[in-house]
């Protein structure tokens, strides 16, 4: 079989990119690495880049452009190695690429991620920010161009699974599924499910980041333990499948093995159900429509024994409320909410603000969004520009605190 796939990750030396590099090295015969890019673990990248014979490498700037080739390994020859954000969607976007897998966290992964469905590649999505800041103008531009958009969250790749098989379903559908009433989207709850309210406060980075189920980045794992990470992923799950915000459910589910449903109208709701690794969701992105190794152990259901569900507390996760307000009022709140919270939560992580100020700082540019009538943005320039406003207001804000 030849190669199926060149691909570009974008943030490769994070967990999503790990586990991508995983399953690529499980399928030789299928995929070569085209491009690999990281912003600050540059030695990961570089000794990524000699294990996967990588053509291309992307980093932010000139010292990062000198740790590489000093981490090189001596008497190989290097990689092409570009330098910039505009290297990051300029290689997303080369002809030598046929798949990308968007894993950039944050904001600074939506040119990347927009330059590739505007390319016309498969775009493996697992960067939040192009749909919640730009999902209209992110769909828009894979409708235009065919790209196939396969998302890569557990979350939406489970509800891609269980959603009616169609020839285009990879096509960025205009309209919800025919026979589907609602998607059901499963949470664990995080770290502090059980925790007293009033020890909240209190709560400290390390124990935010201990997911009880995941192992990811300590952004993801804040997002994760206030459910603003939920909340997004009601946002991308709107854009991604066409779906009303009022038939778009969240659910608790503390054992993270049902990774998110969807119910028809007859009555029927499909799971999808795996064991809580991200090489699922990726083997699935990348192999499709066949299904491929992604060296994931067997799940031992009768091991398990149990399966639990509930409602998410708006009191003890506000971030989750806010979220759905936010999808409410339009684009222009979904981009404050996130770049508010990125603000928010890199403060947290600093000893700047509490773990309790995270959703007092996102609400703060919420009003600020209404009270200036944030409208629709039409390009990616003028996202880009909320996106900068609303982080100096929220910075301003964590400031005072």
């Amino acid at each position: 079989m030849s190669v199926q796939h060149r691909l570009c990750i974008l943030g490769s030396t994070g967990s999503v990119g790990v586990s991508t590099l995983d399953v690529v090295a499980r399928h030789p015969d299928r995929f070569s690495v085209h491009a690999l890019s990281a912003y600050s673990r540059i030695e990961a990248l570089a000794e990524q880049a000699a294990r996967h014979a990588a053509r291309v490498v992307i980093v932010p700037d000139d010292d990062a452009h000198a740790r590489f080739k000093a981490a090189w390994p001596a008497g190989r020859p290097l990689p092409e190695i570009r330098q910039g954000a505009q290297a990051l969607a300029d290689t997303a976007a080369d002809p030598e690429v046929t798949a990308v897998m968007a894993a950039i966290v944050g904001a600074a992964g939506l040119p990347g991620a927009l330059a590739a469905a505007r390319a016309g590649k498969r775009v493996l999505l697992a960067n939040k920010e192009a749909l919640v800041a730009a999902g209209s103008l992110f769909m828009q531009a894979v409708r235009e161009s065919g790209a196939e958009l396969l998302p890569i969250d557990s979350e939406h790749n489970a509800i891609f699974q269980c959603l009616p098989q169609s020839a285009d379903r990879a096509r960025a559908p205009a309209n919800p599924a025919e026979g589907v009433r609602r998607l059901l989207l499963t949470a664990s709850g995080g770290p502090f499910r059980r925790t007293a309210l009033d020890q909240l406060e209190s709560v400290t980075p390390d124990q935010a980041c201990a997911h009880p189920n995941w192992r990811m980045g300590r952004k993801i794992s804040v997002d994760s333990a206030t459910m603003l990470n939920k909340g997004l992923e009601v946002i991308e799950a709107h854009w991604l499948f066409s779906m009303p915000m009022e038939r778009i459910q969240v659910v608790v589910h503390p054992q993270s093995v049902v990774h998110s449903m969807v119910e028809y109208l007859d009555g029927s709701i499909l799971a999808q159900l795996g064991q809580p690794d991200m090489r699922t969701p990726i083997a699935y992105g990348l192999g499709y429509p066949d299904r491929i190794d992604g060296g994931v152990g067997l799940l031992e259901l009768a091991r398990l024994g149990r399966l639990d569900f509930e409602t998410p507390d708006l009191v003890r996760f506000p971030c989750l409320r806010l979220s759905f307000d936010a999808l409410g009022q339009g684009q222009g709140a979904c981009i404050a909410l996130n770049a508010a919270n990125e603000v928010a939560v890199d403060g947290f992580l600093r000893g700047r603000i509490r773990y309790t100020q995270i959703p007092s700082v996102i609400e703060h540019c919420l009003d600020d969004s209404v009270a200036r009538g944030a409208q629709t943005p039409s390009s990616l320039a003028e996202i880009l520009d909320l996106d900068a406003r609303t982080r100096r207001v929220a910075a301003g804000f964590c400031d005072a605190r």
